[in-house]
């Protein structure tokens, strides 16, 4: 991973956790229909992306050629059955073409739709917001943008504390980027990850 996406992930996982810690110290004097519900779950995933961009500083649909891939990690943090979060990163760092590449940092509200309990395995949505990176090609530079973040997934249970993510789909809009041309632009990447997470504490 490179050392400036690592830069930028740091903070955002300290956050999740000393945030999760204040929770959980304070689940011993909240009623206990909140406190069973609490858990931090972290996780890491493999990506592929469509970027929606290919060069020449306007919003264009890569052929399949030219997908990113890339790894990522993510922190669901649950606080009741239908109060749950979740932060991600992820570099799509893989596949380049012409110097080409997309980061994500975002948080947001996660909500599991039905648990399938037949598939151990729990349906989900999720809004998320947070920024983009996009490295342009041919080392002309790089900007970071508004995002936001639409998707869903599937959470496979398949130990007291170990969860697969099979799959999570996910659009992104990234908001009013330029590459100095003047113009601005909306950018609509996609793509779908796969993933493993490990319960860090709590019941789930």
């Amino acid at each position: 991973m490179h050392s400036s996406a690592m830069k930028h992930f740091i903070p955002i996982f300290a956050f999740f956790l000393l945030a999760a810690a204040a929770v959980s110290a304070r689940a011993q004097v909240v009623p206990s229909a909140f406190a069973k519900g609490l858990s931090l779950t972290a996780g890491g995933e493999a990506s592929v992306f469509q970027p929606d961009y290919t060069g020449f500083g306007v919003p264009a649909r890569a052929p399949f050629s030219q997908y990113l891939y890339g790894i990522g990690t993510y922190v669901d943090l649950k606080v009741t059955p239908w109060i749950q979060f979740e932060g991600e990163g992820r570099w799509l760092r893989f596949n380049q073409t012409d110097g080409i590449y997309e980061d994500n940092y975002l948080i947001g509200p996660r909500l599991p739709i039905y648990r399938l309990r037949s598939w151990h395995a729990t349906p989900y949505g999720k809004i998320l917001i947070g920024y983009g990176k996009l490295n342009f090609e041919n080392g002309n530079g790089w900007g970071r943008y508004t995002q936001l973040a639409y998707g869903g997934g599937l959470d496979i249970k398949m130990s007291k504390r170990i969860n697969v993510r099979l799959p999570d789909v996910e659009y992104q809009q990234w908001l009013n980027w330029t590459e100095g041309t003047g113009k601005s632009y909306n950018l609509f990447p996609y793509g779908v990850s796969v993933g493993v997470s490990y319960r860090v504490f709590g019941l789930k």
